[in-house]
């Protein structure tokens, strides 16, 4: 067991705040990452008081989230847009998820990572077309048909089953059964997955057996990596609370941000922890000869976000009668069932891997569900005139034959 919460804010930092912005200079694609960080942060905040670890990628969530705005019309749009903080103006999110997702499944690298979208619609339920061609050319997310109504099982095993191949097979049963039954409409998933070597890697021969204090009363024993050397190889940090370091990984366009708290403190660092206090740390980083100690760790989490969602402020997205999703369908009678994130890291001596994924279940209020109408008895009849309402013919069939 590791110590609360502490190496989650490394797996946090490491797939959310580690690429340079300078790669993406693009002021679009500045305005989505400081929404996704504040996001990060928000929504850490939701979950540090929950014992145990906390992992998560807040991209894979704003990615599925994104897309999910993009058919939100009126208040539902208006609260999902004071949760996720995306732009406001409609070319800038989407040229700035464009180039983000440009920038991560960039060819010629020397470490793994790759984000993938992708939509899972009701085969015989009506869509605008125009939202279909909206998240294929700005998120990627391609359109896969299925039946739901009919098929419920098969349907989610066919997304659990694309999630697994996306995230090298880490990410698996992302949608459980009886979340996609036959008033599922719409999924929209998005799955991430990195896997890097660290740029200065750990000698496994120095791998020792060595404790680990959960609380000030209890140690328990780990596996901790020590990596030392004879040059300011290593960015770091500190203040009166903390130490900071910093981790490259092959290529040097990704990093681990580590945070330790001093004395243990780690729920001080835990309330002042933001956007502000990252771009603080991360300027008061210097080259630095540093003897690290790190335990080697596994996180796996999945996380049921509906509830979460709702206080964070967008309920109406989650009501069956209030929310507004028109711009899919171009009706009123679709809402969000669940959200559904998991996540995998394991950190080692070679370096990192991490995957994620979310599945947004889009429901029907069955306000409009498919009805059976068969004539096989009396029934009346009119033929009228539809604009006036004249009545033209009237009968009634007891016996279609006589």
């Amino acid at each position: 067991m590791l110590k609360k919460h502490l190496l989650s804010i490394v797996a946090l930092l490491a797939i959310s705040l580690s690429m340079p912005l300078s790669r993406l200079c693009a002021e679009e694609s500045n305005g989505v990452v400081a929404a996704n960080n504040q996001f990060a942060f928000e929504l850490y905040a939701k979950y540090k008081s929950k014992d145990g670890n906390i992992f998560f990628s807040p991209y894979s969530i704003s990615s599925a989230l994104a897309m999910t705005y993009e058919g939100a019309r009126g208040k539902t749009a208006e609260e999902m847009l004071v949760v996720f903080h995306f732009p406001k103006d409609g070319a800038l999110r989407r040229e700035g998820f464009l180039a983000i997702n440009n920038q991560i499944n960039k060819q010629d690298k020397k470490y793994e990572l790759r984000v993938a979208n992708a939509l899972w619609a009701e085969k015989d339920y009506t869509f605008l077309e125009n939202y279909f061609k909206l998240i294929k050319d700005y998120y990627g997310g391609g359109v896969t048909n299925l039946d739901f109504k009919y098929d419920a099982e098969n349907s989610r095993l066919a997304i659990n089953t694309w999630v697994e191949e996306q995230t090298n097979n880490k990410i698996r049963n992302l949608i459980p059964p009886g979340i996609i039954n036959n008033m599922t409409r719409l999924v929209l998933t998005n799955a991430i997955y990195f896997k890097g070597k660290w740029l200065k890697q750990f000698d496994e021969k120095n791998t020792i057996d060595d404790d680990f204090r959960i609380s000030p009363e209890k140690s328990i024993k780990v596996k901790m990596m020590k990596l030392t050397s004879n040059k300011p190889d290593f960015s770091y940090a500190e203040t009166d609370k903390l130490q900071v370091l910093e981790l490259p990984y092959d290529g040097k366009e990704l990093s681990m941000l580590i945070l330790l708290p001093k004395a243990g403190d780690l729920k001080s660092v835990e309330e002042s922890l933001n956007s502000q206090m990252l771009t603080e740390l991360k300027n008061n980083l210097y080259a630095n000869y540093v003897d690290i100690f790190l335990p080697k760790f596994k996180v796996e989490s999945k996380y049921f976000m509906a509830d979460d969602l709702k206080e964070m402020g967008m309920p109406m997205a989650f009501s069956d009668k209030d929310a507004d999703f028109s711009g899919m369908d171009g009706m009123r009678i679709l809402f969000i069932g669940q959200v559904i994130h998991q996540a995998f890291v394991e950190v080692n001596e070679e370096g990192t891997e991490a995957a994620a994924a979310t599945a947004v279940v889009m429901e029907c209020t069955g306000i409009f569900e498919r009805k059976v109408f068969k004539a096989d008895h009396p029934f009346i009849f009119i033929i009228q005139e539809k604009k006036s309402g004249n009545i033209l013919f009237l009968g009634r069939v007891n016996n279609p034959e006589s």
